[in-house]
C-alpha cells in the first residue's frame, strides 16, 4: 500500500502524476486554501504532506498526525510550520530554495523600476485622460522620476535573492551596493563589487534604495521600524519582496504620509490578502502587487519539482535534499518502514 500524500493547492499535472507513482495523492481542488479545521483533519489521515504559505502546520496539527512523517514546503519561507515540535516529534521538514533566486529579484527590480519611474503613475496618467487634458504631449517637469546609475542600492540581506538583486543593480545599472547580514560575505564582496556595512543603520542611511531580503524570524519580525525608518533618506525607497512582518506596517504608512521615505514597492504583507482600502493602497508613490515574487511558470513550476525530489527521496529512505530541520536525522532515519 501506498503511503498518503495531502496536497494542500492545485500544482502542475505533470508533477502531481510523479507523486502519484509513490504515493496515494489527495489534492485540495478549490482556489481558497484549506480551512484549519480541514487541514488538522486531513493531516491525521495522512503520511506526508505538502504545505503551502498560508497553511498553519503548527504543533497542535503535528501532536494531532501521528502518522505524519514529512511536511514538504512549497516555498523557500517556512515560518508558518512549527519546525521545532516538528523536529522533536521526528517529522521531516523541507523546502523549495535557490529554485526562484532568479525570479523573485526580477520582481524585486520590476518594482524598483516601476517605484522610480512613476510607472503606474504614468499609466493611470494616459489612461484616464489627463495626458490629453494637458494639452501638451511634453513637458519638462512632467512625470519626474529617479534615475539609478550612480545611486546607492542597500541590501538588507546577502542571500540567494539578494545576490542576484546586488548583481543586477551593480553590473546592470551601474550603481554602488552596500549590504548588511549577520554574515559578511567576503567573496561576495570581490566578485560583485558590493561593500559591506556593519548595521543596518549604516545601510539605511546611506542607501537611496533599500531592499529586503531576510526570512522572517523572531529577530528579523518589525525589523524595519518607526526608528530605523526615520533613518533613511526622505529621497529613498523602501523595497520588500521577503516577509510582510519584517517591516511594521503602521510605521511604514507614517512614513510614507509624512514624507520621510519618497516611496516603496511592497510585495509582501503582514495579513494577506490585504483590503482595497488598506492605508498602503491611498499613496500613489507605492507599488503593490499581491505576493507574486515567485509567480513565473517555471519559478514555480522548479518549485513542485523540488517538493517532488524530496517526497521521492524521502520514500526511499534518503535525506531529502532540501530538508530544513538536520536533527530530525537523530530522532528517525527517513522512510515509512
Amino acid at each position: 500500500m501506498k503511503p498518503k500524500v495531502f496536497v494542500t493547492r492545485e500544482l502542475f499535472d505533470d508533477v502531481i502524476a510523479k507523486i502519484s507513482e509513490y504515493y496515494d495523492v489527495e489534492v485540495w481542488d478549490r482556489y481558497h486554501h484549506p480551512p484549519y479545521e480541514v487541514l488538522l483533519s486531513k493531516a491525521r489521515e495522512v503520511d506526508a504532506l505538502v504545505s503551502m504559505l498560508t497553511d498553519r502546520v503548527d504543533c497542535n496539527l503535528l501532536q494531532s498526525s501521528p502518522r505524519l512523517r514529512i511536511v514538504a514546503q512549497y516555498a523557500v519561507g517556512f515560518d508558518n510550520v512549527d519546525v521545532e515540535c516538528a523536529t522533536r516529534l521526528g517529522i521531516y521538514v523541507t523546502n523549495t530554495p535557490d529554485v526562484i533566486s532568479d525570479t523573485v529579484a526580477e520582481l524585486t527590480w520590476a518594482l524598483i523600476l516601476a517605484v522610480t519611474k512613476r510607472i503606474l503613475e504614468s499609466d493611470e496618467f494616459v489612461r484616464r485622460g489627463d495626458w490629453r487634458k494637458t494639452g501638451t504631449a511634453w513637458h519638462p517637469k512632467m512625470m519626474l522620476g529617479a534615475e539609478l546609475k550612480g545611486k546607492v542600492l542597500g541590501i538588507v540581506g546577502l542571500g540567494r535573492i539578494g545576490t542576484r538583486a546586488a548583481k543586477i543593480g551593480a553590473l546592470g545599472f551601474g550603481m554602488k551596493v552596500i549590504y548588511y547580514d549577520i554574515v559578511r560575505y567576503k567573496e561576495k564582496e570581490g566578485i560583485l563589487g558590493v561593500e559591506y556595512r556593519s548595521s543596518l543603520e549604516d545601510v539605511l542611511r546611506e542607501a537611496d534604495i533599500v531592499s529586503i531580503h531576510v526570512p522572517l524570524t523572531k529577530e528579523t519580525y518589525h525589523m524595519i521600524n518607526e526608528e530605523r525608518l526615520r533613518l533613511m533618506k526622505r529621497t529613498a525607497i523602501l523595497i520588500n519582496t521577503a516577509r510582510g512582518a519584517v517591516v511594521d506596517t503602521q510605521a511604514l504608512v507614517k512614513a510614507l504620509r509624512e514624507g520621510w521615505i519618497a516611496g516603496a514597492g511592497i510585495d509582501v504583507f503582514e495579513g494577506e490578502p490585504i483590503a482595497a482600502d488598506h492605508p498602503l493602497t491611498q499613496f500613489k508613490n507605492v507599488v503593490l502587487a499581491p505576493h507574486i515574487g515567485s509567480a513565473t511558470y517555471e519559478g514555480r513550476h522548479r518549485m513542485a519539482e523540488v517538493v517532488l525530489e524530496n517526497l521521492v527521496a524521502f520514500y526511499e529512505g534518503r535525506r531529502p535534499p532540501t530538508l530544513v530541520n538536520e536533527e530530525v536525522l537523530k530522532v528517525r532515519p527517513p522512510g515509512f518502514k
